[in-house]
């Protein structure tokens, strides 16, 4: 025996969990007949349910008279059956033309800004809406249409936040013969068969020819398709929320990954180069590189508004083959190459070519002195003392003002490791107290190894394009007063090993 209709929904309503006993349920009434039907229905279950039952309306003003009337004919409704009634309104084409949406997204818009209002000063726990499996079809052919990723095919979901959508597994003509057998009317929007508009030429002419002439089911197939959709993207939504807790790292105001991370996400030791990995492992990877670009972007900007697949593929351009200093601009977020580390953060002044700025001439020392001094008034200021143990063991300084742990190992300096321990190491003797772990100060120079001339760090800051942001907090290590490493440059020639070194230091960082 079939189902009745309201026990179709009320399974529906049980299956997805949308709602609970005692809760209060405002209903978006339009007063076509999907709305109408929807409180009808709600209105059967509500005992069933155990939920008490208010009817929301918003006037798009859109149609002069007739949306005046539409608010009148809800009103009436919610007055004859006693349910509370609520309405809003807006003007949908001044907001379109004011912000450049079209009238579709703007209606939208602003009436799910009402519904959302509605929650949070009257009491309601959730607003149910009236979309249907047709709609659900439409939106999904809709978004192939405009071009989408599969994250678009999912389309529209049962449950988003405090919206619940009851019918979106009932075909539109189910709920015509619904109110017919109830006798019940509704209101006809004549701007639904405007056939100028997508949404209505794929529902009037689009849908009716496939499923008539090509696939009875295809309203039910794709409603299948964006359920698997929603699965999947369920799926990749905790695969993305594990790897960023695990591989991102979180500072004030922007959010970093190591480029290899980013790009071997999937990697549990140490990263090789994707080029080496079979097609499918790396067809994994860059999958799942491009939703944490996604994730990053959506956690520090709260959304992702117009991020095309272009850009991600500038983020991860900048990852596999730019150097430090090169960044890629998003819609509303930098991304920003600094060693092997790219970083995000909002876009809140008009981007530096760094690149320009290298070539131009030296400043004067006056100015020199007023920039670095501005380049100090945003660092992170820290100094702690450092004292070295012997060969094995390691001294470890926490360093909270820049989310940093330091690590300097004593190691054994035996003649076949020379070669290949020089770079990046100190010679451990060389050093003297006060050994100092600080942040770096406006003057700070040194003659880095390799180089015959001692340079001022603000200039190789310069020289690897690192940002003003950047350096706030940058770390150095200091013996008696003298510079001896820095972050991302070679030692000090004074401080690097010799053939007579007995004993090295390897400084490493990781975050805290």
């Amino acid at each position: 025996m079939q189902m009745d209709l309201a026990s179709r929904v009320f399974r529906a309503i049980e299956r997805q969990h949308m709602l609970r006993a005692g809760d209060r349920v405002g209903v978006g009434v339009s007063g076509g007949a999907d709305s109408v039907a929807l409180l009808l229905l709600l209105e059967e279950l509500r005992e069933r349910l155990g939920i008490r039952l208010a009817v929301l309306h918003f006037n798009h003003q859109l149609r002069g008279a007739e949306s005046d009337a539409d608010e009148q004919f809800v009103a009436t409704l919610a007055a004859e059956r006693g349910f509370d009634f609520l309405a809003g309104r807006g003007d949908v084409a001044g907001e379109a033309r004011t912000r450049g949406w079209n009238l579709e997204d703007a209606a939208r818009r602003l009436r799910y800004a009402f519904f959302s209002s509605t929650t949070q000063t009257s009491g309601m726990t959730h607003v149910a809406v009236a979309h249907t499996a047709d709609d659900q079809a439409e939106t999904v052919l809709a978004r192939l249409v405009r071009g989408t990723g599969p994250a678009g095919l999912a389309a529209i979901y049962p449950v988003k936040g405090d919206v619940v959508r009851p019918l979106l597994e009932v075909r539109r003509g189910e709920l015509r013969e619904y109110l017919e057998r109830r006798t019940q009317p509704w209101r006809e929007d004549a701007s639904n068969l405007d056939t100028t508009r997508l949404r209505a030429r794929l529902r009037h002419q689009v849908l009716p020819v496939i499923e008539r002439e090509l696939q009875p089911g295809i309203v039910a197939h794709l409603s299948r398709l964006a359920q698997m959709a929603r699965e999947d993207e369920a799926f990749w939504a905790a695969l993305v929320a594990e790897r960023l807790g695990a591989l991102a790292r979180r500072e004030p105001g922007r959010l970093g990954i190591r480029c290899a991370d980013l790009l071997t996400p999937l990697q549990s030791a140490e990263p090789t180069s994707p080029k080496a990995q079979p097609g499918a492992q790396l067809e994994a990877q860059l999958a799942l590189a491009k939703r944490l670009v996604r994730g990053l972007v959506e956690e520090l900007q709260g959304s992702r508004p117009q991020l095309t697949a272009q850009h991600v593929d500038q983020v991860l351009h900048l990852a596999a083959k730019s150097s430090r200093g090169h960044r890629a601009e998003l819609p509303g977020v930098v991304a920003e190459r600094s060693f092997d580390w790219i970083w995000f953060e909002m876009a809140s002044r008009p981007p530096v070519d760094h690149r320009r700025a290298e070539h131009q001439a030296p400043e004067p020392a006056a100015v020199e002195s007023r920039a670095d001094a501005s380049d100090a008034a945003d660092a992170k200021e820290f100094s702690y003392h450092v004292k070295l143990g012997a060969a094995g063991e390691t001294a470890t300084i926490a360093v909270p003002e820049i989310g940093t742990c330091f690590r300097l190992k004593v190691i054994d300096w035996h003649a076949g490791e020379r070669d290949t321990r020089t770079q990046g190491s100190l010679d451990r003797d060389l050093l003297h107290s006060p050994l100092l772990l600080r942040s770096w100060r406006p003057g700070d120079s040194f003659r880095p190894q390799g180089r015959r001339n001692v340079h001022k760090l603000k200039q190789l800051f310069r020289e690897g394009h690192i940002s003003v942001r950047e350096r706030a907090g940058w770390p150095v290590l200091t013996s008696a007063g003298s510079l001896a490493w820095s972050r991302g440059f070679p030692v000090a020639a004074k401080f690097a090993p010799r053939s007579a070194t007995e004993a090295g230091v390897v400084i490493a960082e990781e975050a805290i």
